[in-house]
């Protein structure tokens, strides 16, 4: 089997979507003109609840990204469930080569979290905030087991931001 022949065949199972955030400390902690903690993010596809009790939930990523790296170091992250509106944010963090984050996230409405102070983008179906349990290297990919510290449900218009067959798509 080839990489292209799993590729699609796994391209046929619809997804939900995802932004993935978290906060990465200054390069320089001592340098007193280095920007405070920045904010990082990226689209995921392959995010899924664990366990109820205690409640767990886990995302892929893949090995060596900045976003597997940060969360390496940094054990507390959050996840903000898109809405089928927010294709634009799901396009945005998922794009190669793409610019700085801090520009990512400069016209993008989110609050901090109470628990983590990563992002939590505004007008998402759910935002949940994790610390990290457990990594599991599997592959080219890390699994991240978070457990989730807090549950939000702050919207309850609109469908699920899916993705199937290499396309953004929403219910109907």
């Amino acid at each position: 089997m080839s990489n292209d022949e799993f590729r699609a065949a796994m391209s046929r199972l619809a997804a939900g979507v995802v932004l993935v955030t978290a906060q990465e400390p200054p390069l320089d902690p001592d340098d007193p003109g280095a920007p405070g903690m920045e904010d990082v993010g990226m689209t995921a596809t392959a995010f899924l609840s664990v366990s109820l009790d205690p409640p767990l939930v886990l995302v892929s990523l893949r090995e060596g990204s900045r976003m597997d790296d940060l969360l390496d170091e940094q054990p507390l992250w959050a996840v903000s469930v898109l809405a089928e509106s927010q294709r634009h944010i799901a396009g945005r963090f998922a794009m190669k080569g793409r610019i700085s984050d801090r520009l990512l996230f400069e016209d993008i409405p989110y609050v901090r979290g109470e628990a983590t102070g990563a992002a939590l983008v505004g007008g998402a179906l759910a935002t949940l905030e994790c610390r990290t349990e457990q990594r599991v290297t599997a592959g080219d990919h890390t699994l991240v087991i978070g457990r989730v510290l807090t549950a939000h449900v702050p919207s309850a218009e609109g469908g699920p931001l899916l993705y199937f067959r290499g396309r953004y798509r929403q219910l109907g």
